[in-house]
């Protein structure tokens, strides 16, 4: 039996009995009720389902994959009449030339804890937008007054690309290197206040005083490693478990919790001169004394990435050290001028004349075998023929580590904190990746004892069976006879530094050699314009916080807004259908009533009167 009262619209009560009703009429009005519910329900659980995959699902994809979709969207051409895309501008004035690089950004998505997402600005050919020119604005030392129009194509070059409407809003940093570094500084400042002074007459450019400097080497090394992890996209904030995540204790706040956050990578680059280390200290440090300490002050560095200063999920502690003379060149160099030293001592105590002349050459464990080489100073020569020997070779190089007793020392007796081997990651690049890829052809993911392998084995190999290989075109495209020549040595320098130097165990499995990430040359600029425009993205937030407060309830809103358009739709309908069943009743009494006052009237009797109440 089914019961129904209500008050609204009218005042009634209905009520249904299986007896009172033919068996097709309350079949039919159990099916629909029934059908009805379940109809409901299915599409109450439908649409839950549709609006979470779709608000949910869609931006975990997003997020998982957005580095590899990164890949392909990153060489489209950049769109210039989208209103909505800011850029920025960076010279890195170098000690052998200048170049521009032009940065774009979407507008910020107004999240706090997410970063700009800065792409390197592509022509109408798909062309990064960069130009290059030379001497290094060093060279303008002398005439500093020159040095505005040294640089001005290349400020011409980014405006032809930048939309006009742009320009004004467009930051233009132009940051100097080494060549600079080496200057005097009254020099350094004569050269900064002719661009400041220039620049802003020529071009529109967002350009104040604090945008033309001289940065040091621990700044470089800093925005090299955010750029890294920005490309590799160890900046955002993830919830899948198979992510490498680190424990982190953010400088100054020691007396909170720490924070889980992605594993940021560290970065290992080798160049001709110089070698550099750059990683994260997710923990807080000792010192094994004061004077260590005070060294560590110059080789760490603390910043916020986030836009907001006071929130502290993107607050990084990084260590960077650069060591001068520790470069594959100027190592070989100083190798060198040792066995030049060493060997013209020996042959005076002994009488002898190794390597004077060349039938008696110094046999030298770090050339291929058989390979000759020439060492000449002060008008001598001395005469070099390769044995092949690589573990020979790195034990004779490994004093020029200058290792201390020390602790937590690396080369130089530099003070590095630990590295937690055991959940690190680290890419190398320049000389790290030559030495890997470029004859031995092993590049990628680096594995110690395969890699002494191979280089022993070329390192006994004869020089003419190797010039044969390279006839053939057996190693990379751009090996040349330097290389194979010298690869038998920076092996073993590579392998020094690495293992010995900087303390990394020989079964260390987490070392990426590599010339580029996502099929591209990253540049420590990008991480100059992604530090220096952090702030940028809270203009954006205040500006749509309102808005975007209201547009989470509208969301929000709409969602709940739909359960109750179908629970009321679900009411009206059986409303309807019961006011229906309730009219037919109603019209069935007055035929039955009228039907009952005919037959009376037909048998000519009164109509029968219904008892009161008494």
């Amino acid at each position: 039996r089914i019961s129904i009262s209500c008050l609204l619209p009218a005042s009634w009560h209905f009520s249904i009995s299986p007896v009172g009703c033919p068996r097709i009429l309350n079949t039919t009005l159990r099916q629909i009720v029934v059908i009805g519910i379940l109809a409901a329900a299915v599409s109450l659980l439908y649409y839950s389902l549709v609006v979470i995959r779709n608000k949910y699902g869609r931006a975990y994809r997003d997020k998982r994959f957005h580095r590899y979709l990164a890949r392909v969207t990153d060489t489209e051409a950049t769109d210039t009449n989208n209103p909505n895309l800011n850029y920025g501008i960076v010279v890195d004035c170098g000690s052998s030339g200048s170049r521009i690089f032009v940065y774009c950004w979407p507008r910020h998505n107004g999240n706090p804890h997410d970063l700009l997402d800065i792409k390197q600005m592509r022509d109408k050919n798909r062309k990064p937008v960069v130009m290059k020119i030379k001497p290094g604005i060093s060279e303008f030392a002398s005439s500093p007054e020159k040095v505005s129009d040294y640089i001005s194509p290349l400020l011409s070059f980014a405006a032809e690309h930048v939309p006009r409407a742009k320009h004004k809003e467009t930051p233009l940093y132009i940051l100097c290197t080494a060549g600079m570094r080496i200057l005097p500084e009254s020099q350094q400042k004569a050269i900064l206040e002719d661009l400041l002074t220039d620049i802003p007459v020529h071009f529109d450019f967002l350009f104040s005083d604090s945008h033309a400097e001289v940065i040091s080497g621990k700044q470089e090394g800093v925005y090299a490693w955010i750029g890294i992890n920005f490309v590799l996209g160890r900046f955002e904030h993830t919830d899948d478990e198979d992510e490498a995540i680190v424990e982190v204790h953010v400088p100054g706040s020691e007396n909170k919790e720490a924070i889980f956050r992605k594993r940021t990578v560290g970065i290992l680059d080798m160049g001709g001169v110089s070698t550099q280390i750059a990683y994260e200290v997710p923990k807080t440090v000792s010192f094994a004394s004061s004077q260590q300490e005070e060294v560590a002050k110059n080789l760490l560095a603390e910043f916020n990435l986030g836009c907001d200063a006071h929130q502290t999920e993107h607050v990084y502690r990084v260590y960077v050290a650069t060591f001068l003379g520790f470069g594959g060149n100027a190592a070989r160099q100083r190798y060198e001028d040792s066995l030049f030293t060493t060997t013209v001592l020996k042959n005076r105590l002994l009488g002898k004349q190794t390597g004077m002349t060349s039938d008696s050459p110094y046999l030298d464990p770090c050339l291929p075998l058989d390979a000759q080489d020439e060492i000449q100073q002060n008008g001598q020569i001395m005469y070099l023929r390769g044995t092949g020997d690589f573990n020979l070779c790195h034990e004779i190089i490994q004093p020029f580590m200058n290792k201390t007793n020390e602790t937590q020392t690396s080369l130089n007796g530099v003070y590095q904190p630990a590295v937690h081997f055991q959940n690190s990651e680290f890419y190398g690049f320049s000389e790290f990746y030559y030495c890997t890829e470029d004859v031995l052809r092993m590049g990628g993911d680096y594995n110690a004892a395969k890699f002494t392998k191979a280089a022993k084995d070329y390192c006994a190999t004869k020089w003419s069976v190797l010039r044969e290989h390279f006839d053939r075109g057996l190693y990379a495209s751009h090996a040349d006879f330097h290389r194979l020549k010298y690869q038998c040595f920076k092996s073993a320098w590579m392998y020094e530094v690495f293992h010995s130097g900087f303390s990394f165990p020989v079964s260390y499995s987490n070392l990426k050699t590599a010339l580029q990430v996502y099929d591209k040359e990253v540049q420590w600029t990008l991480g100059a314009i992604l530090y220096r425009t952090r702030f940028l993205p809270l203009r954006d937030i205040q500006q749509e916080n309102f808005r975007g407060s209201h547009s989470h309830w509208r969301s929000f809103s709409f969602v709940y807004n739909h359960y109750l358009f179908f629970v009321c739709f679900l009411i009206v309908l059986l409303s309807i259908l019961l006011y229906l069943l309730r009219l037919r009743r109603i019209h069935r009494r007055m035929l039955r009533n009228s039907s009952s006052t005919s037959l009376w009237i037909e048998e000519g009797l009164p109509p029968q009167k219904i008892a009161g109440p008494l």
